[in-house]
């Protein structure tokens, strides 16, 4: 039988894994709705949003 307990306190994280969040949650990314954004002042330039 797995102990939850025991194999939780001998977890360790993989320190590739913590690099590679750090690595994509530091990095500024473009949604869809700055893209959407972008292309509808593109086609549109006379118009106002908000």
């Amino acid at each position: 039988m797995i102990n939850y307990e025991e194999e939780l306190k001998k977890f360790k994280p993989v320190q590739d894994v913590t690099d590679a969040e750090g690595a994509i949650y530091n990095r500024e990314l473009t949604d869809v709705m700055d893209l959407m954004k972008e292309i509808l002042k593109e086609t549109n330039p006379g118009t106002r949003r908000k």
